[in-house]
């Protein structure tokens, strides 16, 4: 599956935009691909105002967040990979999400060895099972006797047992 950061990442951003707050966003400076201006990194991290009146052209991408900005005065293209953001979150209260690591999920449709798959070759597979499927004639019929009326086999219900 594909991360859900930057899914994430984008309706915070514009949740943050649409209560009139300033969305900020924590960076991890140290990891590959990342690239921000330096001089302002702290302890490996750096916070970034990300407000339309803050950055131009601002692309909350899948693979990364991107836009162009002023540091000291000197323009630069940021760009931060997206399993480097840490978090997002308004300046003028905190409110926000820290975003954890996210498990590396196997793709089973292309690791699997033959052994894995099962005889022949074949990977097994999933069929859905019929709860009811196993209810019997005697058994619907001591339902209807308890309740006055017939079970709807597929159907779930609910029943009060005392």
């Amino acid at each position: 599956m594909l991360s859900s950061r930057p899914y994430l990442a984008r309706a915070l951003y514009e949740w943050l935009l649409d209560n009139e707050q300033t969305p900020y966003i924590v960076v991890d400076a140290e990891r590959e691909g990342v690239r921000v201006p330096e001089r302002f990194i702290q302890n490996g991290q750096i916070v970034l105002n990300i407000a339309p009146t803050a950055v131009r052209e601002l692309m909350i991408a899948n693979d990364a967040i991107t836009f162009n900005a002023s540091f000291a005065g000197q323009p630069m293209q940021v760009v931060v990979p997206g399993e480097a953001l840490i978090a997002l979150y308004a300046r003028e209260n905190g409110v926000g999400m820290v975003f954890g690591h996210e498990p590396v999920m196997p793709d089973y449709r292309e690791s699997a060895t033959p052994e894995e798959a099962g005889e022949g070759g074949e990977r097994p597979v999933l069929e859905s099972v019929d709860g009811n499927a196993d209810t019997s004639e005697a058994d619907a019929s001591e339902e209807e006797g308890k309740s006055g009326k017939a079970s709807n086999k597929g159907r779930p219900s609910l029943r009060v047992i005392k």
